[in-house]
């Protein structure tokens, strides 16, 4: 196996420090940066998703092996910017006003980091005003979460305020929770909605390539 098979393989697995130490290892032997990120953070990501698609896997292992992708990519990307490696994209990512839950959001928000783009993690609660300031900002995907009923309906009021801003062109909307559906995604005038992390990143791709 190659370190780049290794270090994919590590990250499937959900193991952090051997991850490192392949990026490590990979980076002393002259094997270039961009190519240990898509070729092994962005493709064990994707084998990742494809395992949770299946049944194979679970949450908690999505989670572990988004940690060990994340602590990887924290050592890689000093090198990507020297390389000059372009992010896919810049996803501004948050859990809308009057909602604090975290886990669902930061489980995608390391998917898409580890596919490849660049986050702007907004956190929790967080009000339209901030979501318009990060399209100001460069964002290009904003990608809105919400777990309960009570509070999506902050998700109109968030594209409302963009709009109003005259940003909606700048920025393509995704919405996701265990309350959203593809009606709601499309009456409140996302671009698109999914169900999972692993659905995140595809919708995140598509509604950029449109």
């Amino acid at each position: 196996m190659t370190v780049i098979d290794e270090l994919r393989q590590a990250v499937v697995d959900g193991q952090l420090k051997p991850a490192v130490a392949k990026v490590e290892q990979g980076l002393a032997e002259g094997t270039e940066a961009g190519r240990l990120l898509t070729e092994g953070l962005i493709a064990a990501m994707a084998q990742v998703g494809q395992l949770y698609e299946e049944g194979e896997i679970f949450v908690p292992e999505m989670l572990v092996a988004a940690r060990a992708m994340t602590a990887a990519l924290g050592v890689l990307k000093p090198h990507l910017l020297e390389e000059g490696v372009e992010a896919a994209g810049t996803v501004a990512i948050g859990t809308v006003q009057g909602d604090l839950h975290d886990i669902g959001k930061n489980l995608v928000a390391m998917m898409l980091e580890g596919s490849g783009f660049e986050i702007m993690d907004l956190g929790v609660d967080v009000p339209a005003e901030r979501f318009v300031q990060a399209v100001r900002e460069g964002a290009n995907v904003v990608a809105m979460s919400a777990l309960l009923t009570t509070t999506m309906t902050n998700m109109r009021e968030i594209i409302q305020a963009i709009t109003d801003a005259g940003l909606r062109d700048q920025a393509s909307i995704v919405i996701g929770g265990a309350p959203i559906t593809k009606t709601y995604a499309d009456e409140i005038g996302a671009d698109g909605y999914a169900t999972d992390a692993s659905g995140a990143v595809r919708v995140v791709r598509e509604v950029l390539a449109a």
